[in-house]
């Protein structure tokens, strides 16, 4: 199962994350995400445990506990939403499209 969690202090390390998580199953992975050009942490994260019923109660467990000073958000993380990236022409500021003359 893969689980959100957010409010994360921004000091967390994924072996922090990891090791409130291990005190309830086998966990999987973890990886806090960073943000791209500075690699700070933008504050959530994702944990994996195999078994349903450990991460059913690790959710339940930590949702609202405390971990380096910071309430977490804990549970069931939603596959993200499909983002449709385009691939047709937009508009220029001057109105035209693709940024070539019209004639």
């Amino acid at each position: 199962m893969n689980i959100y969690v957010g409010n994360l202090s921004f000091d967390a390390m994924d072996e922090d994350l990891r090791g409130a998580f291990e005190s309830f199953g086998q966990v999987d992975s973890v990886q806090i995400i960073r943000d791209n050009f500075s690699g700070r942490s933008r504050g959530f994260g994702f944990v994996e445990m195999p078994e349903s019923g450990e991460a059913q109660e690790a959710i339940s467990k930590l949702d609202g506990q405390e971990l380096m000073g910071r309430t977490l958000r804990v549970n069931e993380a939603r596959p993200r939403p499909q983002r449709n990236r385009g691939g047709g022409r937009g508009r220029d500021r001057g109105g035209r499209g693709g940024g070539y003359d019209e004639y």
